[in-house]
């Protein structure tokens, strides 16, 4: 395997952003997992490399050659209240790859110890929020989410501390990049406007260069992070995923998922359903995250207020004001067009049937995944998997003819229009109880099977395959009664 050809832009190009520093070194590192189709895809091809030194490598034990580790600064607005320095507490960015498609991706460690922004926390990470992280990114790729993803998980043969003693690990992520919406707003409260320029050209140039040519670059690049985000969040509520901690530090400027702490999918359909232990006025429950996701967008453009115009910022309220108010029409155009199409149905048929489908599910709490996906069967002729998610079955039947009416009206026969369906309804996502599972296996027993077979499942979503019933079950209802999630810091 040739060394990483690491580029190492950020560090290079804004040196006031992050603070060099160095990984703690664990005791005795070993590869839990390493994602060899991400590493391929990065061109990283390890099938001649040893175990023994990926482990090395991607523990912090010994660095590749070429990366060059930073901590990163930003600020962030924590469940409504702004802190000015967070910063990677327990992370560094080692620097960045070119792809084989052509783009720049970041490589990062999460747990690798303390650094300047730790302030009281260790630094370091425990297996179990690692795998989290691994499985849920994994299974947000497989849906066509944009998501930041592992590269590898390695244990250090070390332990951290929390309720409990656990078993440490460092993770690897990939990234199109960490910049934050927190990122801009450390360096606005400071009032360090040639490091906000700085970076706002950095990130147009890295993420949304048609930008540099509009009339106003910076209005462009808000412009362009709220049709991202827009996209992002539809696709979250459709697959039925809470991230539990929409922080402004947790908003990429890409448009990508990351940071997966308390998060979970949902099993029975509520809009009020909250998993995070540390959300207990339910800021971040699931149906709150669209507009969660528009103030987080208010914060960048309050941040962004002196570059839109230097001389007087004020004056650019009207017009970043006119793009946040476009968030909602934008969020709900991308929110319908894929609600239609998991429907079956082109976006300008059957108005109200996806808002009465869903007022559907949260009166009888019928399951999510499942009453979606048994839509295909029920276009093919038989309803009875899906009537068995609704204890009243004649609203639904009210509700099916409606929809079996717009059905005949496209033109589409019952058999291309289950396959459709199938395509577009997953049948398998990262239920809670076997996330548990397989982190339980890994951290008590030092188990992966679990892990990698759930991952194994979640690759192919879409696809239903015999013996893996168990993997389409919601979780049972007492478990689910109290169930909480947890951050892992």
């Amino acid at each position: 395997m040739p060394a990483i050809a690491f580029d190492n832009s950020y560090a290079r190009e804004l040196p006031q952003h992050a603070t060099p520093w160095q990984p703690a070194v664990p005791r005795a590192p070993s590869l839990l997992y390493w994602n060899a189709p991400l590493a391929a895809s990065l061109g990283l091809e390890a099938s001649a490399v040893a175990t023994e030194t990926l482990a090395a490598w991607f523990s912090g034990a010994e660095l590749p050659e070429g990366a060059e580790p930073v901590a990163q600064a930003y600020a962030g607005h924590q469940f409504g209240g702004f802190s000015p320095s967070l910063g990677d507490g327990r992370a560094l960015l080692l620097g960045e790859v070119i792809d084989r498609a052509g783009q720049r991706r970041d490589l990062a460690f999460k747990g690798s110890g303390r650094t300047p922004f730790s302030r009281r926390g260790d630094g370091k990470a425990a297996v179990g929020p690692m795998l989290r992280e691994l499985i849920i990114g994994e299974a947000l790729h497989a849906l066509g989410i944009p998501t930041t993803r592992a590269l590898a998980v390695v244990a250090t043969g070390e332990e951290v501390y929390r309720d409990t003693t656990l078993p440490g690990a460092v993770l690897t992520r990939v990234a199109a990049s960490h910049i934050r919406v927190g990122t801009f707003q450390y360096f606005a409260a400071r009032g360090e406007l040639e490091q906000l320029k700085a970076l706002a050209d950095y990130t147009i140039a890295r993420h949304y260069p048609a930008a540099a040519a509009a009339a106003n670059p910076y209005l462009a690049l808000l412009q362009g992070v709220c049709t991202a985000q827009a996209r992002l969040i539809a696709q979250w509520m459709h697959a039925g995923f809470i991230h539990g901690v929409m922080n402004t530090d947790n908003m990429t400027l890409s448009g990508e998922s990351i940071d997966f702490g308390p998060c979970a999918f949902m099993d029975g359909y509520n809009p009020d359903t909250v998993f995070s232990s540390i959300d207990s006025q339910g800021r971040y429950a699931y149906g709150n995250q669209p507009w969660i996701a528009q103030w987080n967008l208010a914060r960048l453009a309050e941040a962004l207020l002196p570059l839109i115009a230097p001389d007087d910022p004020a004056s650019a309220v009207p017009a970043a004001t006119e793009v946040l108010e476009g968030f909602a029409g934008q969020y709900l155009q991308q929110w319908r067009e894929l609600g239609y199409r998991k429907l079956g149905l082109p976006a300008h048929d059957g108005p109200g049937l996806l808002e009465d489908w869903l007022a559907l599910l949260a009166a009888q709490a019928a399951d999510h995944t499942l009453a979606w996906r048994y839509l295909a069967a029920a276009a093919a002729g038989d309803g009875s998997r899906l009537a068995a998610q609704f204890a009243d079955p004649q609203p639904l039947a009210d509700w099916l003819g409606q929809w079996r009416a717009q059905l005949a009206a496209s033109g589409a026969t019952p058999q291309q229009t289950a396959a459709a369906l199938c395509a577009a309804n997953p049948l398998y996502i990262p239920r809670n109880h076997l996330v548990e599972e397989a982190l339980a296996a890994a951290s008590e027993r030092g188990d992966m099977a679990p892990a990698l077979q759930l991952l194994a499942v979640l690759a192919e979503p879409f696809t239903e395959r015999d013996g893996l019933a168990r993997y389409t079950q919601p979780a049972p209802a007492a478990l689910m009664a109290d169930y909480r999630t947890f951050c892992g810091t």
